[in-house]
């Protein structure tokens, strides 16, 4: 059973810069694909961002490329999610995923495991 902890959410201006933490439990953390959805009221939960348990594949959604990036500390069994050049349309509840059947799971959202979301706003 792995449980997954966010952290880093709040209120920032456009422009401005986040950097969100999820925190895992259990063994074998580098076994856990793991990635990062969010989701806005009223529309469905969309893809962030992904990385493989090693830290070598992180595909992103376009709408983030260039301006988030996804990375881990296997040693700190944590995940991070940083975030610059924030933007109003990436205001969301940001949910920490992962999983151990695979990455291509963890990217299509389809992992075991999720967290209990941390809010973004951004304020133009």
């Amino acid at each position: 059973q792995v449980q997954l902890v966010e952290s880093g959410g709040g209120l920032v201006q456009a422009g401005g810069s986040l950097r969100l933490s999820c925190a895992a439990s259990g063994r074998m953390f580098s076994s856990l694909a793991m990635g990062w959805f969010r989701q806005a009221p009223g529309t469905e939960r969309e893809f962030v961002a992904a990385i493989s348990g090693s830290g070598g594949v992180t595909p992103y959604a376009d709408s983030v490329k260039g301006r988030f990036t996804i990375s881990r500390d296997n040693a700190k069994k944590t995940g991070y999610l940083q975030m610059n050049s924030l933007k109003p349309e990436d205001t969301a509840a940001y949910y920490c995923t992962a999983g151990y059947n695979g990455f291509a799971a963890v990217r299509d959202g389809r992992a075991n495991y999720w967290g209990q979301g941390t809010q973004v706003t951004v304020s133009s």
